[in-house]
């Protein structure tokens, strides 16, 4: 049974919140933009949007933030409500649209106009920006500032009504260019895009900015709680502003959070989408993306990766976790829940020259060391088997405990063999291996108790299953992170290089080997434990007879060692 998540700044805000007076309820949500599937980092999103709702026995809505119509679809829209049902929340608030309130958004505008607290502008994006000034310069004013209201109105209905072309004119909020805040310096708060919408087609030609719709749209669900990532704590003040202005009360209080920086991987829905659109990688849900589909693919559990977030925590200064924790938390959970099974990656042929011709024993196996409770398994063993190739060497180094020439070692419960002869193909590498067994030494049987250093897995030939095994690396060659700011613009660190040069060319190894009989039998997503080599899920690609198993996570717990090392 997975602990209660552990406390943080936020839940200590609410308390005293709650202890004062300032709201009576808890009513939070998550507001995902349906331009692409959602990642790791959202993860940690989510869990902190629905754990705080479910702390305090409140509600949690489900927003798409639909107000991008050139970049969203369906099937993000729909790829998201399966993510975060099978990470375990569910949308007990409701789930609304930022698209619901369209008309609302249109007539607040109209309000701000009126108010003299909004007008429309001519100057395009580049003389916005000339003029936006910059951290130690104030900006200089529109020359279209002062326009009357009446001619703002007129032009913005005009601008609803489809008369000018993209890019020709905005709606922007009349704050104050010279304030320190560069994000109050007249934000633009509707522009123009003539594209057709999801959820509602060609009805609108002017779409909302997400600074100015999303205060509305938590002030319009009664949220209590805008819970959202470091990066927008600037945009604090204008989120502030636009409830206000558009006299909601109370307001939505909106607190920061630092967002989640894992190492050697890409956490940008942006570049994400690149990976997919150029061709880098098979999908959304291809294994080696960061995207919630793709580790559900891939094998990992909801339970570990809610352990994650947890061990992670919920902080106000930015980090970078080591992706290794990631796997750790992976490796403790299917540990306890994986079946074991034997497969064989790199085959390397074995034959028995004093097993009795076509004879097979069966041999028992724990499907579980640890939990008796999931069965047994039996296993056939005969005359002609594989091993993984790297279990053999010609010529070993010293304390190398598996097989070589003259050497001995156990195959996992059955008998200990010793390899006599080594025959090579064409090109001098080992081809078959000729042993012979020790007929008194099956495991669990009288005459077992003599010892050798080494155990070994292996398959029957005569009843191996093919099977396709992917091995996954990290896509990025580097530690540092492919992440995007608040405006959806890269970091430095990947200004000064190409993310896409930095892609690890040997992010997929493909093996093709043999495994257990019932290997062939799963379904996509069913669990195993190699022995000895990593855990393993079956992946969607498979077909009748034809497994094909991706490797979640290797035996090898590189953060584990690290963090005894340290402590």
């Amino acid at each position: 049974m997975q602990e209660a998540p552990r406390s943080n700044f936020i839940w200590d805000f609410i308390d005293e919140d709650l202890a004062q007076g300032r709201y009576d309820n808890v009513r939070t949500r998550f507001p995902p933009e349906p331009n692409g599937y959602l990642h790791i980092g959202h993860c940690k999103a989510i869990c902190v949007d629905f754990l705080t709702a479910q702390r305090y026995g409140g509600m949690c809505n489900l927003r798409f933030d639909d107000t991008n119509p050139t970049k969203e679809d369906v099937e993000y829209v729909d790829a998201i409500q399966q993510d975060i049902r099978w990470l375990g929340f569910h949308w007990h608030g409701g789930m609304y649209y930022a698209s619901d309130y369209f008309s609302q958004m249109y007539e607040l505008a109209r309000k701000l106009i009126r108010d003299g607290n909004a007008f429309v502008c001519d100057l395009n994006q580049d003389e916005m920006r000339r003029t936006r000034g910059t951290l130690t310069q104030p900006g200089v004013e529109s020359p279209y500032r002062n326009r009357s209201v009446e001619e703002n109105l007129d032009l913005f209905a005009r601008m609803r009504a489809g008369e000018f072309p993209d890019g020709s004119r905005v709606l922007r909020a009349k704050i104050d260019m010279a304030s320190p805040n560069i994000n109050m310096r007249d934000p633009a708060i509707y522009r123009i895009v003539h594209a057709a919408h999801h959820r509602t087609g060609d009805a609108w030609c002017i779409y909302p900015m997400y600074d100015y719709a999303h205060p509305i749209e938590d002030a319009l669900e009664n949220i209590t709680y805008s819970l959202c990532s470091l990066e927008f704590e600037n945009h604090r003040p204008l989120y502030d502003w636009v409830v206000e202005k558009c006299g909601f009360a109370p307001p939505p209080r909106q607190i920061e959070f630092a967002r989640l920086n894992l190492t050697r991987t890409i956490m940008s829905k942006r570049y994400l989408r690149r990976l997919v659109e150029e061709g880098h990688v098979a999908g959304w849900d291809d294994p080696r993306m960061p995207t919630i589909a793709a580790m559900r693919r891939r094998g990992y559990t909801p339970a570990a990766i809610r352990d994650f977030i947890d061990r992670v925590g919920v902080s106000k200064a930015d980090s970078e976790v080591d992706f290794g924790l990631l796997e750790h938390c992976v490796r403790e959970d299917l540990g306890d829940t994986a079946a074991r099974a034997m497969a064989v990656l790199r085959p390397l042929k074995v034959t028995l020259t004093n097993w009795p011709e076509g004879q097979e024993e069966q041999v028992t196996l724990e499907n579980h060391p640890d939990h008796p409770e999931m069965g047994e398994r039996r296993v056939a063993f005969g005359g002609a088997l594989y091993i993984d190739r790297d279990d053999f060497m010609e010529n070993p180094p010293k304390k190398f405990f598996r097989l070589f020439p003259g050497g001995e070692v156990r195959l996992k419960g059955a008998y200990i063999i010793r390899c006599d002869q080594v025959i090579h193909d064409a090109q001098g590498n080992p081809a078959e291996l000729r042993c012979t067994v020790d007929l008194a030494s099956k495991s669990g049987q009288e005459g077992a108790a003599r010892k050798v250093k080494g155990t070994l897995h292996w398959v029957n030939a005569a009843h191996a299953v093919p099977l396709e095994a992917r091995l996954y690396a990290p896509l990025l060659l580097d530690d540092t992170p492919v992440a995007e700011d608040a405006d959806g613009m890269a970091e430095s660190p990947v200004d000064k290089k190409d993310f896409v040069a930095r892609l690890n060319p040997e992010s997929l190894t493909v093996c093709r080997g043999f495994g257990e009989p019932a290997l062939a039998q799963g379904a996509p997503g069913d669990r195993y434990q190699f022995l000895r080599v990593g855990y393993f899920a079956m992946d969607a690609d498979s077909a009748p007879g034809k497994p094909i198993y991706n490797r979640i996570v290797s035996l090898k717990d590189t953060w584990a060692n690290q963090s005894a090392r340290q402590s």
